[in-house]
């Protein structure tokens, strides 16, 4: 079928929006410039007309009948005087000129001396860096103008440096990463600590860009998203960084974020995520979002290793075939993901060499989402039994083709345990919470370019897609619905994305009350159950 061509108005429609704009805008500019001097004599009769009625009002009422007399006998000598009148109207037109300017003081040119002060001492502290002894005309040198190096800055308003340009002689090493990571070290220190700073190196002009960035977004809660299949949204990053922007309802408001958007599937380049953090930094959270997004066109499978439960409010959910927190559920559903991974290959092989189209079955997304396999890999090594990663290859190294996505979340402290199927073929990558910038390059596979702050929000790090830029990243708030500290409104968010829960056999429906069952109620269940069928002759 051949793709029609956008309507005209559809195609450019939005340039001549542009265009217009820019028309007008300097239509505008030189209808002021034109009318500059009639803006200033009327905006001066309005203040000596103010002047009058406050010298009227302040008058006393007894004075009032002499000031009245005064007035008409200017007026009258001023009417008998030749060329009187013209004379009176050109010197009321001075006045209000006179009065009608822009009295605001002009801003100062340059910084002040304590903006001097700080560049001043940022320019000596790069002196050791961006200076050789055998150059004739050293652009740093002790004591020397800081005006030829920094040749634009801006500051905030407690006098701390929010935007530099620095220009750095041609020798200096600006290939070498460790070149690099000094120069962004000492300016991290000298500009100001706690604070994300973006750094840009422009090799070919020997100049650097120092830009202070804003704290993204912490008030998203988990909504809806307006996505294509097979797009997964993994948080929200800076505007500057993607092209793309997405509608989200802030209460009654509605706002455009720029997204960090994951495309999976059988085109996909980067089909399964490596999530790494710290204790407490939001993998969870990112995990459930994930989740919820992915119900939307797909199955999920979840395995869970920390057993906290902070997935119960996924069981028996449409579209959740598992969610296994122990060792044995957990290597029986990964077996049957391995076998159900074989199965779609062999189908859509046979559909494609009979010259079918794929079945149903093979073509709906299958997720599975595992939340610190390290754990059950240390108790598969105690009792002896099968690393449950291990049967991960198959999924790792044909999803894509079987339309199965793995996702895998871990802490720092257990990147050891990872196994190398896992390592290799997940490589969309996100790392959330404090880390230093050898784990962001060892997660990465580069270093950011930003400095990382050891202070961040949950649900705040930074992701690269494949061979992607790297991305600041601030995850929804997908706080698990049944824990006791989540706020009201985002527990109502999170339990109005959750698909119903799927009928029994019987056709009984659960009723409404078990939405609001706490997790530890359901763990507390279990043990009870437990301890009758052992005291059970």
């Amino acid at each position: 079928m051949v793709r029609r061509p956008l309507p005209r108005i559809l195609s450019t429609g939005s340039a001549q929006i542009a265009r217009s704009r820019e028309l007008a805008r300097t239509a505008a500019d030189s209808a002021t410039d034109v009318l500059h001097p009639l803006i200033t004599i009327t905006r001066g009769l309005r203040r000596l007309a103010s002047a009058g009625r406050r010298r009227w009002a302040e008058t006393p009422k007894d004075r009032r009948g002499p000031l009245l007399f005064l007035v008409a006998s200017v007026v009258l000598v001023v009417a008998l005087v030749p060329y009187g009148p013209l004379l009176a109207v050109i010197t009321l037109m001075a006045a209000a000129a006179w009065q009608g300017r822009d009295r605001r003081p002009p801003e100062p040119e340059g910084p002040d001396e304590s903006q001097t002060q700080r560049l001043q001492s940022l320019y000596e502290a790069l002196v050791p860096y961006f200076s050789a002894a055998e150059d004739p005309a050293p652009l740093y040198t002790h004591g020397g103008e800081w005006e030829k190096a920094f040749p634009a800055y801006d500051f905030d308003g407690t006098g701390r440096i929010t935007h530099l340009v620095i220009h750095y002689p041609a020798y200096f090493t600006d290939g070498e990463a460790q070149s690099r990571a000094r120069i962004e070290q000492l300016l991290h220190a000298k500009s100001g600590r706690g604070r994300e700073y973006h750094f840009v190196w422009d090799e070919e002009g020997n100049q650097l860009t120092v830009s202070v960035l804003a704290p993204l977004p912490t008030d998203i809660a988990a909504q809806r998203f307006v996505t294509a299949p097979g797009e997964t949204v993994l948080g929200f990053t800076d505007p500057t960084q993607v092209q793309r922007t997405l509608p989200l309802g802030y209460g009654d408001e509605q706002r455009d974020v720029p997204p960090v958007v994951w495309r999976t599937g059988s085109r996909s380049t980067e089909p399964h995520l490596l999530v790494m953090g710290q204790p407490g930094s939001g993998t969870s959270t990112l995990l459930r979002s994930i989740a919820l997004q992915a119900l939307h066109h797909g199955d999920i499978v979840v395995v869970e290793g920390g057993g906290t439960g902070e997935y119960a409010c996924l069981t028996g959910r449409d579209g959740v075939l598992a969610v296994e927190c122990g060792l044995a559920g957990a290597l029986a559903s990964l077996e049957w993901v391995a076998t159900e991974t074989e199965r779609r290959l062999i189908a859509t092989n046979r559909a494609r060499q009979a010259g079918h189209p794929p079945p149903d079955d093979t073509t709906r997304p299958l997720w599975i989402l595992l939340d610190r396999p390290s754990a059950f890999t240390h108790l598969a090594a105690a009792d002896g039994t099968k690393d449950p990663q291990s049967l991960l290859q198959v999924p790792l190294r044909h999803g894509r083709a079987a339309n199965v996505t793995v996702v895998v979340a871990d802490q720092f402290d257990s990147a050891e345990a990872l196994s190398d199927p896992v390592r290799q073929h997940t490589r969309a990558r996100v790392v959330l919470g404090p880390a230093t910038p050898d784990q962001l390059e060892a997660v990465l596979g580069t270093p950011a370019h930003t400095t990382p702050v050891t202070q961040v929000p949950p649900g705040r790090g930074y992701a690269r897609l494949g061979n992607g830029p790297v991305h600041r990243l601030q995850v929804p708030a997908t706080p698990d619905p049944y824990d006791e500290a989540t706020s009201e409104a985002h527990r109502q968010a999170v339990l109005s994305l959750l698909p119903p829960r799927t009928a029994p056999a019987d056709g009984e429906t659960v009723p409404v009350e078990a939405e609001a069952v706490p997790a530890e109620a359901v763990v507390a269940e279990a043990v009870v159950a437990e301890a009758v069928v052992a005291e059970a002759p």
